[in-house]
């Protein structure tokens, strides 16, 4: 038993309809002649065999997938991933470098994505188009997709594709020399397994039409046989065109070279695909039972993962984040360390796995001296905040490199080596015809940090972007980087800007304040902490006078309340509620329903990574349809039932929630009796009597626009410093001895 049994069935029925015409014997067909001879039986027995190791064959070099140092290779059936194609009006959809530039600004995701009204099941439209011509960039799981339709046209009826035929999957990389016979090629794979009469076989299988050709990697084919090998398979196309035809190619290389075919191309994995993989992936007996796939997707969903599972939209690097959790059980502690690795791949692992000869310009250009050109494109474009960059810009900037580094190949041009990049690593992408940007933003972040770093200007990049969310991720990846001098420097220079934004009266005035209702006071958390919750509480305070009408801010703020309340009630560190308080405060200045929104996604994040569930409450901000008495209780509750362990914590020397907790009950009641005068007084008394208990006055917890946004920066500030000193390789214990001291204290203090 070779356990292929189920398989070899349809397969023998479609050969035997192939040999009734294979051959002639004396006027009569092989097949007749053999039967007249009584060796019929014998025959099925035959070509029973030569099916069956035509099979066990496939499946052995096309049914497993063994990439990037995978210690053992795993079933492709078990972790394929449903595939959804693009139409060809995908392709090229977008006029201009502006189109491209406003698309990605009002979508305000990080990912570039085809705007696409549907989105097919690829098994299902290689179903339906006889020609088919797939794209992708590399790592898109093209190969995987022609693998997958072999697997599934040997299951016959039983599997998706919905065509009787034989598969015959050519690797075009192996195609090294000017001239190919496909014919020749084709019967090779019958010959080697056994089949009657091969050269037969095949000649009355193409005439009717009974195979299945997958043309795996046109951009594979050697750039000085393109051309004839283009040629060639157009021709055996036109002369066997009863066959059905898939082939395959990077998007960057293909130029509509095939007429009779109809070109797709490959989707990014949406969030439902990379959660179908990663269940695949971790799929034995004891995944299952320990829940490692449930476990890999919720800390990918975490939203400082959000550029690790930005990466996870190409099937590439997601096998490699899966591969990284197996071994970890976490995607990296440092996260410049882990979108290092994801470059090197795209840089000259997959290549290299795959076998594909660089180009001849191209061998003289190191890896390491790519970085480097790379870096200074990104960062480059990342200053001037443009993503998208023409190609013309692109060439000069190449040129210019090779021309100003003494290192470099002089005989590559700037032509050349933007065309490599583009085909065999898939880097830079053209998005347009002749409009390129980063395959990933995180790569472009990374290579940004990494320029920054490496020409010591850490200095700058605080001064000019501190508060820039857009250099977020860079700010964290460049303290990664600093293994070498350690990102001291950089804390530093974050700490003094901050400092200096503490310096606004208002915002003096709050640091002051949460200095002195904390300072001593018994509880067991650091005194940074204790002055990060009590300024949170100061914040959520500007957000309960739900006598007026509940707008969108203040369903923000409510939504965020919930979040402290629940931070504090988990006794976590101050850091968390540092980075809550600087989101409301975003949305109060926020002008825009845009911004509001995205403020509404960052707490929805921090909510879903605590395991909050504030979805009716998100849905009701995103309606613009806020219920008084349904949001005011929801935040009550909260209050009600976090607000007690506040006071049990020690945060604060004193506080006194005794009046405050019988004006709660009594602006419940008047919500309850929908008593409006009494709502507005009752609802008044509230907010005296919380204001009461934390000795705050509305002198500290009103603010204009003006203070909101000397307010934000500072909180924004510390916050990203905080998040810095995690993401930090090294970094000396008496510097942050110094900072932590200092944290959230009023300058001069």
């Amino acid at each position: 038993m070779t356990g292929f049994e189920p398989l070899i069935t349809p397969l023998v029925a479609i050969a035997l309809e192939v040999l009734k015409d294979s051959g002639k014997e004396e006027g009569e067909s092989f097949f007749a002649s053999l039967m007249k001879r009584d060796v019929g039986k014998n025959l099925q027995d035959v070509v029973f065999k030569a099916a069956g190791k035509y099979i066990e064959s496939y499946t052995k070099r096309h049914g497993k997938l063994k990439v990037l140092g995978m210690k053992d290779p795993v079933e492709l059936d078990e972790i394929f991933t449903t595939v959804q194609l693009l139409g060809e009006d995908e392709i090229q959809q977008f006029a201009t470098i502006d189109d491209l530039e406003k698309l990605y600004r009002e979508a305000g995701q990080r990912l570039l994505r085809h705007r696409s009204k549907e989105r097919q099941d690829g098994i299902a439209v290689a179903s339906q188009k006889q020609f088919l011509m797939v794209l992708g960039a590399p790592g898109a799981g093209k190969s995987t997709f022609l693998r997958k339709i072999g697997l599934e046209s040997f299951k016959g009826k039983k599997g998706n594709f919905k065509h009787q035929a034989i598969p015959v999957l050519l690797e075009l990389k192996k195609f090294t020399e000017s001239k190919i016979d496909l014919k020749a090629l084709i019967e090779a794979e019958f010959t080697t397994c056994g089949f009657p009469k091969p050269k037969e076989f095949t000649e009355s299988a193409l005439e009717k039409g009974k195979l299945l050709i997958l043309l795996d990697g046109l951009d594979e084919v050697p750039s000085a046989n393109v051309n004839s090998v283009i040629d060639a398979i157009q021709d055996f196309v036109d002369r066997y065109d009863k066959n059905r035809y898939i082939a395959s190619c990077r998007t960057a290389l293909y130029r509509y070279n095939f007429k009779r075919f109809s070109d797709v191309i490959l989707s990014e994995f949406d969030d439902g695909q990379i959660q179908q993989f990663i269940n695949n992936w971790f799929r034995s007996e004891e995944d299952k039972q320990a829940g490692t796939a449930a476990r890999c997707w919720e800390l990918l969903e975490r939203p400082e993962n959000k550029p690790a599972k930005e990466l996870a939209h190409t099937p590439l690097l997601l096998t490699f984040l899966c591969l990284k959790y197996n071994k970890s059980q976490t995607f990296a502690m440092n996260r410049s360390t882990l979108y290092k690795s994801a470059l090197r791949i795209l840089l000259e692992e997959w290549a290299a796995e795959k076998r594909i000869m660089g180009q001849e310009i191209y061998e003289g250009l190191s890896v390491e001296l790519e970085e480097v050109l790379l870096s200074e494109i990104a960062c480059e474009g990342f200053a001037e905040d443009r993503l998208f960059i023409p190609q013309s810009q692109l060439v000069e900037r190449i040129k210019k490199f090779l021309s100003s580094n003494l290192n470099a190949p002089k005989q590559l041009s700037g032509e050349q080596v933007l065309e490599a990049i583009a085909i065999q690593q898939g880097i830079l992408v053209e998005r347009v015809e002749d409009v390129y940007s980063f395959s990933h933003l995180t790569l472009q972040e990374y290579l940004t940090a990494r320029h920054i770093y490496a020409h010591g200007q850490i200095s700058q990049m605080v001064e000019k972007y501190l508060t820039d969310k857009r250099w977020r991720e860079v700010f964290l990846l460049a303290s990664g980087l600093m293994v070498d001098r350690g990102s001291d420097e950089l804390l530093l220079e974050i700490h003094k800007a901050a400092k200096q934004y503490a310096r606004h009266p208002k915002v003096k005035a709050l640091l002051q304040w949460a200095d002195q209702v904390t300072a001593g006071s018994s509880g067991n958390f650091k005194p940074a902490a204790k002055r990060a919750i009590a300024i949170a509480s100061a914040i959520a305070s500007t957000i309960i006078d739900i006598a007026s009408d509940i707008d969108i801010v203040s369903s923000i703020g409510i939504v965020s309340a919930i979040i402290i309340a629940d931070d504090i009630d988990s006794n976590i560190d101050g850091d968390s509620a540092i980075n809550i308080t600087s989101v409301i405060v975003s949305a109060i200045i926020s002008i825009s329903v845009s911004d509001i929104d995205r403020e509404v996604d960052n707490l929805s994040d921090i909510a879903r990574a605590r395991g909050i569930d504030l979805e009716r409450s998100i849905t009701k901000v995103r309606s613009r349809t806020i219920d008084v008495n349904s949001a005011s209780t929801t935040f009550m509750n909260s209050v009600s039932n976090d607000f007690g362990e506040l006071e049990k914590s020690g945060i604060f020397v004193e506080l006194d929630l005794f009046n405050f907790t019988n004006q709660l009950r009594n602006f419940q009641s008047a919500l309850n009796e929908s008593n409006i005068t009494l709502i507005k007084k009752t609802s008044e008394q509230l907010i005296n009597a919380y204001l009461e208990a934390f000795y705050l006055n509305q002198g500290l917890i009103t603010y204009n626009r003006e203070e909101s946004l000397a307010l934000y920066k500072y909180l924004y500030s510390v916050d990203l410093l905080l998040k810095c000193k995690q993401e930090a390789a090294r970094l000396s214990p008496a510097t942050w001895d110094a900072i932590e001291a200092e944290l959230l204290l009023p300058p001069d203090n």
